[in-house]
């Protein structure tokens, strides 16, 4: 019994021992092949090229290529990463086939890590260019996979975002040149410049650099490429001592800034032929458009017009060229002004003018949108003295009909009484609206009799007889005295009737004739 319970014992213990050891064993291999590994990760990076192409490479000399990415050889997507880490490089480079070994110094981009690029001429046109960080050999620099993922991907947005954006993203060194550029930059490079493109990277657009000191102002420029230009509106950033810059495409933007122009000078030269003179103001106040018209009507200076005077200075000019009607005070003129501005601002609003000189304008304020204001100066003398004559003779031949013995009325073709003379109002009263009202009121006012019914008829039914026939008969007044009447039919369908009486005495006179001559109600004949 003993000697079992030993054995198992035995047995057991060896198990335990086996099992310890091979544990061990894992945790040796294991930390052999994380070395191994580690010492892989500080491999360096080697490029062996022939010309322009890569013969070999280290696996971390082909994962930089494959990160930088673009449709250019090897040699050139290589100098692409090389030119701004070491900007004497490519005139380094040029001096390998003479020296056989050449080691340049640079910096990993904005930050102060320094790297080495060592170049050798192996013969036979074979070149190896090695590049390393001092300060990571053999550091032992072990990255989270998931954190290095993760900035892969960011990094992968971020280059493929830079890339399809149509605007143009570049960036200077101190001594402006192109140490990156997007790839909308670099297409545009490489059909500008009919293949492909090497270091230093060609300037696209020559914008100035801004001022240090100084914010950054958008300034636009063009790409000329077979006779077509591009524009773009440029804008900057500084980072240290580089600068960033981004051109958004602005063809469209032109396009309209040249319609807008065209326009305005089409109607500019449609204004420079009105006899109306023309002020526009903007929102501000400020004059941008006028004509030679106002130049004429206001006598106001070329080069005070052209400097784009305020409102109130043009009103304030226009009253030192005695162009404004004269206030009685300064105050009163303002406040009319301002009325002035505010009734243009809010509708159409028109006023008359009758300046010192004896001229007559008519101004007119018209709202435009965004605010601004347009003025209209229109010289109306000749119109107004033209009125004034109208109505000057208008009422000459008014006083003269008044003057007149005889009752006159005159119709439209419509019935409408076009006028009649005080001696009529004298005899009918007040003059009535039409012809029915004029025939209801000599119906209520005489007896009725054959010589009103026969005027009624000439009236009313005239239409058939012949042109400029006259009418005439006789008839009893309104006080029984003796009236004779003609029918005259005038230009334009209108019909003139006149009392008169036989013995000449006024039709208002209260010794009239009781009787007339008897008069025949036919019409006579030409």
């Amino acid at each position: 019994m003993t000697a079992v319970l030993c054995g198992t014992l035995s047995v057991l213990l060896a198990v335990v021992a086996i099992r310890l050891w091979d544990r061990a064993g894992i945790r040796i291999g294991a930390s052999r092949n994380a070395a191994r590994a580690l010492e892989g990760q500080v491999e360096p990076i080697v490029f062996l090229f022939r010309g322009t192409g890569l013969i070999d490479a280290t696996p971390p000399a082909r994962a930089l290529l494959d990160r930088i990415g673009g449709p250019e050889d090897d040699w050139t997507r290589l100098m692409r990463w090389i030119g701004p880490r070491f900007p004497d490089a490519p005139d380094r480079l040029a001096q390998l086939s003479s020296r056989a070994r050449v080691e340049i110094l640079g910096h990993e981009g904005q930050g102060s890590a320094t790297l080495r690029l060592l170049a050798e001429d192996l013969g036979d046109g074979i070149w190896r260019l090695t590049v390393t960080d001092p300060g990571a050999d053999h550091a032992g620099i072990v990255v989270d996979s998931m954190s290095l993922q993760a900035m892969e991907e960011e990094l992968h947005l971020l280059r493929g975002a830079l890339d399809q954006t149509p605007m143009l993203v570049w960036r200077l060194d101190p001594d402006d040149r192109v140490t990156w550029a997007n790839g909308a930059y670099l297409r545009r490079a490489e059909a500008q410049g009919d293949g492909a493109i090497g270091w230093p990277l060609p300037r696209l657009l020559d914008v100035p650099r801004p001022l240090p000191g100084t914010e950054p102002v958008a300034r636009r420029a063009a790409v000329e490429d077979r006779g077509i230009a591009s524009w773009y509106d440029c804008h900057s950033h500084r980072m240290g001592e580089h600068l960033m810059m981004f051109a958004l495409p602005a063809d469209a933007a032109v396009r309209a800034e040249r319609s807008l122009r065209e326009f305005v000078q089409t109607l500019t030269k449609t204004f420079a032929d009105l006899p109306i003179g023309l002020a526009i103001f903007d929102q501000g106040r400020k004059l941008q458009l006028f004509n030679p018209a106002l130049i004429d009507l206001t006598n106001l200076p070329t080069g005070f017009l052209t400097a784009r005077p305020s409102l109130v200075d043009f009103l304030d000019q226009l009253r030192e060229q005695r162009m404004v009607p004269e206030p009685k005070d300064y105050r009163s003129w303002r406040q009319h002004m301002a009325n002035l501005e505010s009734a243009a601002a809010t509708g159409h609003h028109v006023e008359t003018w009758s300046l010192p000189g004896g001229q007559t304008y008519r101004v007119t304020g018209r709202p435009h949108p965004d605010g601004a204001v347009a003025f209209l100066f229109e010289n109306i003398t000749t119109e107004i003295s033209v009125t004034r004559r109208f109505r000057a003779e208008l009422l000459l031949s008014a006083q003269v009909l008044d003057g007149l013995d005889d009752a006159l009325a005159v119709f439209a073709t419509t019935g409408q009484l076009v006028l009649s003379n005080q001696a009529y109002r004298s005899l009918w009263g007040p003059p009535p609206g039409g012809l029915s009202d004029a025939i209801a009121g000599w119906e209520a006012m005489t007896a009725a009799s054959p010589g009103l019914a026969t005027l009624r008829g000439a009236l009313t039914l005239g239409d058939g007889l012949p042109a400029h026939a006259p009418s005439s008969g006789a008839m009893t007044g309104p006080q029984g005295q003796a009236l004779g009447w003609t029918v005259t039919d005038l230009s334009g369908g209108r019909r003139m009737l006149r009392f008169w009486t036989g013995s000449g005495q006024s039709l208002t006179s209260d010794e009239a004739m009781p009787t007339l001559r008897c008069l025949p109600q036919t019409r006579s004949s030409d």
